[in-house]
């Protein structure tokens, strides 16, 4: 349940702090005064987006937080899955900047405002005067249906096969076109593949035969400057080595003078021995270079055969003609035996098909049973305010094609009077009477759900009087079960409450604020007898007043 709301910087609220009572909780004040902007703050911390011209300061961030006591309404499965610290008492805030971006917390954890709009469908139902058009929704009383069943976990798993199925649907059409094409560019394929694998290509072939017809091509200035090289080093009267072995013998003659000219010759006879081994591997490689016409006339042929494959496919490199040929096996592999991998997919689907039929059959066993319940239900809670000649009709009807939920469509029809005939609820039903049926259907939900806590924003529009005094006994029962908190305009529905609160707008300062009051015994009094009969109640609205707590 709600426990706790704290409101910062929103509409005309500066800074403002409600705790909730479990039971029926009351929410009354004049219009305007700010009851429906506190409800916009609390669907805020429910993953409603939000907008920053709201604000009661634009230079200042606005802060949502509510504190919720969740212990035994089997939640902890959620937090498990979507990795968030549990907690009995549950922390939900909002912070939203000027400039519009929006953080929101679960537990001190950011969330985004997905999983935040979950959990909170999860803890609050918000019910407001508008929210009675959705009863006509046929997705709405389907819920209402699913609800009452409690076959949480049989629709669960069948939605979880469904979107797997319409998942495996659509990748076997995808198969299908892309067979039926690959069928049809067979040949193509086929030619284009046998054409690059006769060319036999490596990865490297290209680099590495470039490289060498340009050496084939300078060989004559290579093998040049190889011999020039090589007879400077050890072939001329002033060659390198001739020098160095000199100098070797210069230093060998004075080492027993100096122990440290022993060390210039040994290192000058390492460098001898490194020099002599590059001019033999100089020798070597000029007597290994040589003009090749033949082989000049194979590279070049099998080169144009690649630059002409590449063009032909728009690349660049062997390694992507070779990905090029891979992927046309695969076309040629798909076209061949494509047959085969959508064969197997359509026999996995009619398997599949056959499971989600069995489930949906099961979802319509259950739905079927529990609608003469709800029927009764809802007409024994409509005759406790005053609509005693009403009659309600669940039509189901079932198709062959399978949807998310099953195969079952339902229609409400409903008629308000004593003869006459069963219609969609929004043809026959006035304002009040609308409010009543909802207020019904809500309150037959709420006893089959774990909600911790539900809202009403005036439903009570449209009645008065005794029915009024109906409407409330029904919040009061059910908030024997959970939570309810209500905003209402009338006495008698305020005067059920175990808990009252007062918002009004304070209008001391610079600025209008919305404030929000707790009532005690006394101040209840007052206000109930205030909503009897205006600002300035006589002893007869007063008792009445009383009366009507008491009662």
């Amino acid at each position: 349940m709600l426990q706790r709301l704290s409101i910062s910087n929103y509409a005309l609220i500066d800074n403002l702090e409600i705790s909730f009572d479990k039971g029926l909780n009351i929410l009354t004040g004049e219009t305007g005064a700010g009851k429906s902007i506190i409800l916009g703050a609390l669907s805020l911390i429910l993953g409603q987006r939000a907008e920053s011209r709201y604000f009661y300061n634009q230079q200042k961030k606005c802060v949502i937080e509510g504190s919720f006591k969740i212990e035994g309404f089997h939640l902890k499965s959620f937090f498990e899955d979507n990795d968030l610290d549990y907690e009995a008492e549950t922390v939900l805030r909002r912070e939203i900047s000027a400039d519009g971006k929006s953080r929101a917390f679960v537990n001190d954890t950011p969330v985004n405002l997905n999983s935040l709009k979950a959990l909170g469908e999860k803890l609050i139902d918000i019910h407001s005067q508008h929210a009675t058009l959705e009863i006509n929704d046929p997705e709405f009383q389907l819920l209402i249906v699913d609800s009452v069943a409690k076959h949480d976990e049989l629709l669960n798993g069948y939605r979880t096969k469904f979107k797997a199925y319409k998942k495996a649907t659509s990748r076997l059409q995808q198969l299908i076109e892309e067979s039926d094409k690959a069928k049809a560019d067979l040949d193509y394929f086929q030619f284009q593949f046998d054409e690059l694998e006769k060319a036999t290509l490596s990865a490297d072939e290209q680099e590495l035969l470039e490289q060498e017809l340009y050496t084939l091509n300078n060989a004559g200035e290579i093998k040049r400057n190889l011999l020039g090289a090589y007879y400077l080093m050890n072939e001329g009267e002033t060659s390198a080595l001739i020098q160095l072995r000199e100098a070797a013998h210069q230093l060998s003659a004075l080492e027993k003078f100096n122990p440290e000219i022993t060390e210039l010759h040994l290192r000058l006879n390492s460098t001898i021995i490194e020099l002599k081994d590059i001019a033999a591997e100089i020798d070597t490689l000029e007597q290994r270079t040589h003009t090749n016409e033949a082989r000049v006339e194979e590279v070049n042929p099998r080169l144009s055969l690649i630059y002409n494959l590449q063009k032909k496919h728009r690349v660049n490199t062997t390694a992507d003609l070779l990905q090029i040929q891979d992927e046309l096996s695969g076309k040629i592999q798909q076209a061949v035996f494509g047959d085969e991998v959508i064969e197997k997919l359509k026999k996995q689907l009619a398997v599949d098909k056959k499971e989600l039929e069995e489930l949906a059959a099961k979802l319509s066993a259950n739905r079927t049973k529990i609608i003469p319940a709800i029927e009764k239900q809802v007409l024994e809670t409509l005759a406790e305010m005053g609509m005693a000649n009403s009659a309600l009709k669940i039509d189901t009807s079932n198709t062959t094609e399978l949807t998310k939920d099953g195969t079952d469509h339902v229609r409400f029809l409903f008629s308000a009077n004593k003869g006459h005939a069963l219609a969609e609820m929004s043809k026959v039903a006035s304002g009040g009477e609308l409010s009543r049926l909802m207020l019904s259907i809500k309150s037959l939900v709420a006893q089959n759900t774990a909600l911790p806590t539900i809202i009403f924003d005036e439903i009570d529009t449209g009645v008065s009087g005794e029915v009024a005094n109906k409407v409330g006994q029904i919040m009061e029962k059910l908030a024997d079960n959970l939570q309810v908190i209500t905003i209402t305009h009338l006495p008698q529905i305020a005067s059920k409450g175990q808990s009252h609160y007062f918002v009004y707008k304070d209008d001391e300062g610079t600025a209008t604020n919305t404030r929000i009051k707790q009532l005690n015994e006394q101040e209840r009094v007052l206000e109930i007898a205030k909503m009897l009969s205006g600002d300035k109640p006589g002893e007869s609205a007063l008792q009445n007043a009383r009366e009507l707590l008491a009662s």
